[in-house]
């Protein structure tokens, strides 16, 4: 059976079998976590950024979604985990001399190696290109190789020189156990930080609410002997001329003898709510003269 043009068809043309299943390109795939930034899609470029699960970003592109979280941008699964600037890392990484970049030539006419890398490890050489593992200090965010840390075993950066620990140590675009594994460690150190902040508020309240308590007793304590005082004087007046100026006498030494500006176990927070305190007072200056207006003057 023949078509028009006197052409045979074949069996794979006629008939249908089970679709093949499309292998992903392992070369594209490293391409794209190594080269582009994983919430623009754009290429990498300094400043670079990478979180605690070891992706990389544009700073740019990170501070533009912290800023506008509502906007719709594609791949925004892989930044809920970052709340701010808090939770990335700016790394200090290493050029690659043979990098060219944009100066490379693009006629077509050169051959073009996909696994040269725009980074480098300091110590031992190796491309930044996917077929190495890599890692980054969260206390200074220098970037080495993990052949390195092997190799040369410190605990001093090699590149800075500053202290770290093992824990400090993130792997950068590792596997998915490792992502796991990271995610793991990062809930947990949210977890110890918040119990943390919510014991230091708990101490910080306990602390506050005995002092209160404490001045409003002593408030109390001086507005009752202020009334005991009041009442002796009301005494007095009804005793006589006589007796109410000795009365009067007693309680200007005994309000002299309880001067509160003068207790230095008192706080100054304390004694800034009677009147004698310096604050109440003012000058001449900052007191009204008040001036009386009599309709009958003409």
């Amino acid at each position: 059976m023949g078509c028009d043009g006197g052409t045979i068809p074949k069996r794979h043309e006629l008939v249908k079998g089970p679709k093949k299943v499309e292998k992903v390109d392992k070369n594209a795939e490293l391409a794209a976590k190594w080269k582009y930034c994983a919430l623009s899609q754009e290429k990498l470029k300094r400043p670079i950024v990478s979180c605690e699960l070891g992706k990389l970003y544009n700073k740019d592109a990170i501070i533009e979604y912290l800023l506008d979280k509502s906007a719709e941008r594609p791949n925004t699964d892989a930044v809920t985990h970052i709340r701010g600037t808090k939770d990335i890392k700016e790394l200090n990484l290493t050029d690659n001399p043979e990098w060219e970049g944009e100066r490379r030539n693009t006629k077509g006419d050169r051959y073009e190696d996909i696994y040269c890398g725009m980074f480098i490890c300091p110590v031992v050489g190796l491309e930044m290109n996917g077929k190495h593992r890599f890692c980054y200090l969260k206390t200074c965010g220098c970037v080495f190789s993990d052949r390195a840390l092997k190799e040369v075993k410190t605990e001093i950066c090699h590149k800075c020189g500053d202290p770290f620990q093992k824990t400090d140590i993130v792997v950068l675009n590792g596997t998915k156990e490792e992502v796991d594994k990271l995610k793991e460690n990062m809930e947990e150190r949210r977890a110890k930080a918040k119990t943390k902040k919510s014991k230091k508020s708990k101490a910080a309240e306990s602390l506050s609410a005995p002092s209160d308590a404490k001045d409003a007793a002593e408030v109390t304590q001086v507005q009752n002997g202020s009334l005991e005082n009041g009442g002796e004087s009301s005494q007095s007046d009804q005793a006589g001329s006589s007796g109410s100026s000795i009365n009067g006498d007693r309680h200007l030494t005994a309000a002299s003898k309880r001067s509160i500006q003068e207790m230095e176990e008192k706080s100054e927070a304390f004694k800034s709510i009677f009147t004698t305190h310096s604050s109440a007072k003012r000058t001449k200056d900052q007191t009204s003269n008040w001036v009386t207006h009599t309709p009958y003057h003409f």
